[in-house]
């Protein structure tokens, strides 16, 4: 079984659809950390709850971006961690982490890349009057939202759609979709 440490950056939906699905026998990993970069998010609550460690910190409090992922770096290998599942961490990943675990950090991304890569992609989706958009599982690499694409699932885009509206829809498939495709990604990797 792979030991995985997940980022996040917010209320931690994803982070919660991933420990629910390894309670449910769903996902085979142990969930060894969550990282996150805003210690008072919801995210931290939830990885309390759950008895799974932290590691919290503000970017500010370091000197530089190798500075913070270099701690980092520190917390993943005290907890041997095999494998890095980005799940709303709002920070791009910098050369010390891909360079030790380049291939084995994915994220979960609320479009249908390459269309709407970065910040509010549903947001730019309902501004560009599209009829879907979608959910992207991708690795990642030194861009945003530019790694390969593992697997995808589209969304359609109701008329008279609000930005919670579709944002609810999208939450759903992502909580199915991510773990999943993690279960597939990781017996690929065993």
């Amino acid at each position: 079984m792979k030991n995985i440490a997940i980022f996040a950056s917010g209320s931690g939906t994803n982070f919660q659809a991933i420990v629910d699905a390894f309670k449910n026998d769903e996902l085979q990993v142990d969930i060894k950390l969550l990282v996150s970069d805003k210690p008072e998010s919801y995210c931290i609550q939830r990885a309390v709850n759950e008895g799974i460690p932290t590691f919290a910190f503000r970017a500010k409090d370091f000197t530089s971006k190798t500075a913070y992922e270099e701690q980092i770096l520190v917390e993943l290998e005290n907890a041997n961690i095999d494998f890095i599942v980005l799940a709303g961490y709002m920070r791009l990943i910098g050369d010390v982490l891909l360079r030790e675990y380049g291939g084995r950090i994915v994220n979960i991304h609320p479009s249908y890349l390459p269309a709407f890569p970065g910040k509010d992609a549903i947001g730019q989706a309902l501004s560009a009057e599209v009829k879907q958009t979608g959910v992207t599982i991708h690795y990642v690499d030194e861009g945003m939202d530019t790694g390969p694409i593992i697997d995808q699932r589209k969304v359609a885009i109701l008329p008279g759609d609000t930005k919670e509206a579709l944002q609810n829809r999208i939450h759903k498939v992502e909580h199915q979709f991510y773990p999943e495709v993690l279960q597939k990604l990781l017996n690929e990797n065993a």
